[in-house]
């Protein structure tokens, strides 16, 4: 089922057997890292997170895949998270399985369309990002984004033997319209 369609990626919603693919097909880069390795991931582990998402859904989290429109596999996921109702705000994060599929723009396709539907049609006021201060691509592409720099967490994280900043970014509503090009 089709739920946001860009031109290279459609957002879509997650089965069982996606979550799977996601899961086995996890490749940690060592030589970047930007996040805890996940070491020891099982097929049970991936229905577990299946469940979590049937049951966070549409209430604290819209958690979609990313799907390539050519052939429609799936490569990763995308997801507005702890979505909080009443101050209209929440975070943004996303992931790919496969370190061949990071780097060609498609990251770049579905955060424009997650943060289409989360100022359009949730309302939200203001969404906002954390990642660290290793992940170089992720910072310029937050920023490229027009979120901003916000804060950083100062050795929040320890990865692969040290400690690395916690990067803060956001985007005000004002801010994504104003860098929105009109639709002719």
């Amino acid at each position: 089922m089709d739920v946001l369609k860009g031109k290279t990626v459609t957002l879509g919603l997650l089965s069982r057997e996606d979550c799977r693919s996601l899961w086995e097909n996890d490749e940690y880069d060592f030589d970047h890292p930007t996040d805890l390795p996940h070491m020891g991931l099982s097929p049970e582990k991936a229905d577990d997170w299946f469940e979590e998402i049937q049951r966070d859904q549409g209430v604290r989290h819209v958690r979609l895949g990313i799907f390539l429109n050519d052939g429609g596999r799936v490569i990763g996921d995308v997801a507005l998270q702890d979505i909080d109702r009443q101050n209209r705000s929440c975070s943004v994060g996303m992931g790919f399985a496969k370190r061949t599929d990071r780097g060609k723009g498609y990251g770049k396709e579905a955060l424009a369309l997650m943060l289409d539907y989360g100022f359009r049609y949730l309302g939200l006021e203001r969404i906002w990002a954390a990642t660290t201060d290793l992940n170089e691509a992720a910072k310029q592409s937050l920023l490229r984004s027009g979120f901003t720099h916000e804060g950083t967490e100062r050795h929040a994280l320890w990865i692969c033997g040290a400690y690395h900043d916690r990067l803060i970014f956001g985007l005000l509503r004002e801010e994504w319209e104003a860098g929105q090009k009109p639709k002719c």
